[in-house]
């Protein structure tokens, strides 16, 4: 790896500061999507952080990439992020499905990218990361047992829920598999407006939008902290680590996701998520040491 190809040092933190920015994006949404459409607030965020990212670009001038298949490979993560992940969430929390179930089903996506990145980006997984992988399954699902006590499950919005964990689990892949190394900033642009474009007849066809004071609170978080923030440093996680590795952090979301849903809704904490935050902690643990 050449210095110009090495990690740059603020990446050791972004792990850390990726969970918390994810996991925080669930029990934010829920309390947004209860003034607006799913699709009406998806659009109405893209377009916020469009106008966020558009005057930074200008001053900025990022490179663009050379070859045109580059910006199609960074509209097809988009796409599968923007539109389909983001969209069949908030589509599950339009059918009443708590945060913490949302975010348990999607943080499986590790098993699904550890067993097919050997088949689709060449990156092998010792038995350390096979262990991992299966400590952190056991980890989710001893964390839906609990929140199957409380209530807060809708079949409707888990059949959702899975759909989101495919388009992230597409993307991630994609992701590794077609890296462009495109700037974040016209890579994200590139990514809103495929969100935007793809989100806006949806949102016309089914507008719903009240603006209130949890409303724009809402949007302001998941627009800097998610839109701009998380999934940047979840792309450079990508780019510089393992998809496995990286893909791994998403079985800690559901108990950091719903123990900040119990104190921002009001969410039952089931004791059972305690569980299951150890065992999927340590799931990740042994994921990120493993050597590929």
């Amino acid at each position: 790896m050449t210095p110009e190809d090495a990690p740059p040092g603020w990446l050791r933190a972004a792990p850390f500061l990726f969970l918390m920015l994810w996991s925080a994006g669930f029990p934010v949404s829920k309390t947004g999507i209860q003034y607006a459409a799913p699709f009406t607030f998806l659009a109405v965020r893209y377009a916020l952080a469009l106008a966020v990212l558009v005057p930074v670009a200008l001053w900025l001038r990022p490179a663009l990439p050379k070859r045109r298949i580059a910006l199609l490979h960074v509209a097809v993560v988009g796409f599968c992020i923007q539109t389909i992940y983001f969209g069949m969430c908030y589509a599950a929390f339009a059918r009443g499905t708590s945060a913490g179930v949302v975010a348990l089903v999607v943080s499986l996506q590790p098993l699904l990218v550890g067993v097919l990145a050997p088949l689709l980006v060449r990156e092998r997984i010792g038995a350390k990361g096979w262990a991992g992988l299966g400590l952190g399954f056991c980890g989710a699902a001893i964390t839906i047992l609990g929140y199957g006590e409380t209530g807060h499950i809708s079949p409707l919005g888990v059949i959702f829920s899975i759909g989101a964990l495919l388009g992230m689990v597409a993307a991630t892949l994609y992701e590794k598999r077609f890296s462009t190394g495109m700037h974040p900033v016209a890579a994200n642009i590139v990514q809103y407006v495929v969100g935007l474009v793809t989100t806006l007849p949806f949102a016309l066809l089914h507008f719903s939008l009240h603006l209130t004071t949890p409303f724009i609170a809402s949007m302001a978080y998941l627009v800097i902290g998610n839109s701009l923030i998380a999934i940047s440093l979840y792309i450079a996680m990508l780019r510089f680590g393992a998809a496995s590795q990286v893909s791994a952090l998403f079985y800690l979301v559901p108990p950091v996701s719903g123990l900040m849903a119990w104190g921002l809704l009001g969410e039952a904490m089931p004791a059972l998520a305690w569980v299951g935050m150890a065992v999927a902690g340590l799931g990740v643990a042994l994921v990120r040491r493993q050597r590929a």
